[in-house]
């Protein structure tokens, strides 16, 4: 597969504690070189980024990020900020709590509350599978395909483990028609980026993939 549609579905990504605007600033700039598919940054951030890029890229940020156990109230309110300030996407931590109890109407409620929130904007739905039994993967394949959200995303990043190719595969297999997939977390190298896209992810969420391929550039 060509780098470049790889890197046509990447989500350029730095949710570091520590980024500063300079750091933010240059990955906007990464991304509209490498032509990624957006630019996934912290939320305080995201004002200042869509008014420095204006239509050139899409911004992404997180809700409810890293842990997932805001309230429901507060997710929706941080949403409606996000887009108030020129979010384009969203990606929402589920609340894995309620999960492990099997309180999957409430974690699907609470989903469906976020993408009202979203109106037309994409929501991802973060489900932490590093955590999660097999059932539990299963089970929000199928609360996220009812929610109406338009992606299931394997990982925080921030968390025990990353996406791995056996999730993306079940995902592929027990998400309704019209959901999406987006792999996240420990994607380090373009072979294993188009391992994950041949699965049948159509996101990949990654800062390593646009650094690899400014290092072959400057090598040429």
């Amino acid at each position: 597969m060509d780098k470049k549609k790889i890197l046509s579905a990447v989500d350029h990504t730095l949710l570091s504690q520590t980024a500063r605007w300079e750091e933010i600033k240059k990955i906007c700039d990464d991304a509209v070189s490498y032509g990624t598919a957006s630019v996934c940054i912290p939320p305080s951030y995201v004002k200042r980024a869509k008014e420095y890029l204006g239509d050139r890229m899409a911004v992404c940020t997180v809700i409810g990020f890293p842990n997932g156990y805001q309230t429901e109230a507060v997710k929706v309110f941080e949403t409606r900020d996000a887009i108030e300030n020129g979010a384009d996407e969203i990606d929402m931590v589920i609340n894995l709590g309620d999960v492990k109890d099997g309180n999957y109407q409430k974690v699907e409620e609470e989903i469906r509350r976020v993408k009202e929130a979203c109106g037309s904007k994409i929501l991802k739905v973060i489900i932490e599978t590093c955590l999660l039994t097999e059932e539990e993967k299963i089970r929000m394949c199928q609360a996220v395909t009812d929610s109406g959200a338009d992606f299931i995303k394997t990982s925080t990043g921030f968390s025990t483990a990353g996406a791995t190719f056996a999730d993306i595969r079940l995902f592929a297999e027990h998400v309704g028609e019209g959901v999406k997939i987006k792999a996240a977390g420990g994607i380090s190298s373009f072979a294993d980026a188009e391992e994950f896209l041949s699965l049948g992810a159509s996101r990949l969420g990654t800062s390593r993939l646009v650094k690899l391929a400014k290092e072959e550039q400057e090598n040429l």
